[in-house]
């Protein structure tokens, strides 16, 4: 399943995300927004369990929270961007990091770092990556993750492309997807088009 998160409020900040005038601190807060509206929309399965509060005006009220702590998994170093306001919706998270480089060459991932806790029965996992390009780092991202047990699954990204996300299906057809645009195509480099450019960048600024 595809979520494609479809509001006036996420079209505009996708709008100013896409901006080549949008500046790194200004795309900085736009990812945090838009990451935390497409969490909202795509958890809204979470786990609860009932509690019993008093308010100033009435004793014995039942009320309902958040009972399932979700393990959120940034693909680094883009990844990363994404994490602080999804961690403050969720008033129940932790975080657990996977670095993956793609070869400029063969657009292939490669794994430099795998910071999963070794057992992951019975947990729902969130994986993390502004950018479905080719499909290929997500990809592994998601199958690092079902290698350690996760029972639940699903990739959050800001924009996708159809013939990564067409990609990512084959590998995990049972896996969802959330996003706020599917973009149509690639670059010979293996960006989105029209896209937003190197996300990491524009977050963080060129790596040289």
């Amino acid at each position: 399943m595809t979520l494609v998160v479809d509001h006036p409020v996420v079209a505009d900040l996708l709008s100013r995300l896409r901006d080549t005038r949008t500046p790194p601190p200004a795309f900085r807060q736009v990812v945090a927004e838009l990451s935390a509206l497409i969490a909202y929309e795509s958890l809204r399965d979470l786990g609860t369990g009932e509690e019993t509060i008093d308010t100033p005006v009435a004793a014995g009220v039942s009320t309902v929270r958040v009972a399932e702590t979700v393990l959120l998994v940034p693909v680094l170093r883009a990844g990363l961007g994404m994490i602080p306001a999804i961690q403050a919706l969720l008033p129940l998270s932790e975080v657990a990091h996977i670095g993956l480089r793609r070869d400029e060459e063969t657009l292939q991932p490669e794994v430099y770092l795998n910071r999963l806790p070794a057992n992951l029965s019975g947990r729902r996992v969130v994986v993390c990556d502004p950018m479905l390009a080719t499909g290929g780092s997500l990809a592994e991202a998601v199958a690092l993750v079902k290698q350690h047990g996760a029972a639940r699954v699903m990739a959050l990204c800001l924009i996708a492309s159809e013939p990564g996300l067409a990609r990512f299906r084959r590998d995990h057809p049972e896996v969802a997807v959330a996003c706020a645009a599917v973009d149509p195509g690639l670059d010979e480099r293996g960006y989105i088009v029209p896209g937003l450019g190197d996300a990491g960048d524009r977050l963080y600024g060129p790596p040289d």
